[in-house]
């Protein structure tokens, strides 16, 4: 149950997002949703031997760049959903972190 709510909830920030960025679209609901899934996906495989294999930057840059990380996660799920365009990398930053604050918001533990 705490899935399905928290899909969801990722589902709405994605839409949110994409209203709020200039640059960022997103053709619908459903694209949404597999947006919402495909990042989720992203994040829990690719997202830590990213962070592992750039230890030494992201220590030397005090962790910023993990932003760049996640923005690159972003433009990848814009490569791979057909109804996701990201726009330009500032967009993508920008969409990254928005999904992040609004994810943590409302999350339920």
């Amino acid at each position: 149950m705490n899935l399905l709510i928290h899909l969801i909830i990722s589902t709405c920030a994605v839409m949110v997002a994409a209203y709020l960025i200039p640059g960022v679209a997103v053709d619908g609901w459903f694209a949404a949703l597999v947006v919402a899934v495909v990042l989720g996906l992203l994040n829990l495989i690719l997202k830590p031997i990213l962070i592992i294999l750039t230890l030494p930057i992201n220590i030397i840059t005090l962790g910023l760049f993990t932003l760049v990380i996640n923005t690159g996660l972003v433009l990848l799920a814009g490569a791979i959903v057909p109804g996701f365009h990201p726009g330009s990398f500032f967009a993508a930053l920008l969409f990254g972190i928005l999904l992040s604050l609004i994810n943590i918001l409302f999350k339920k533990d």
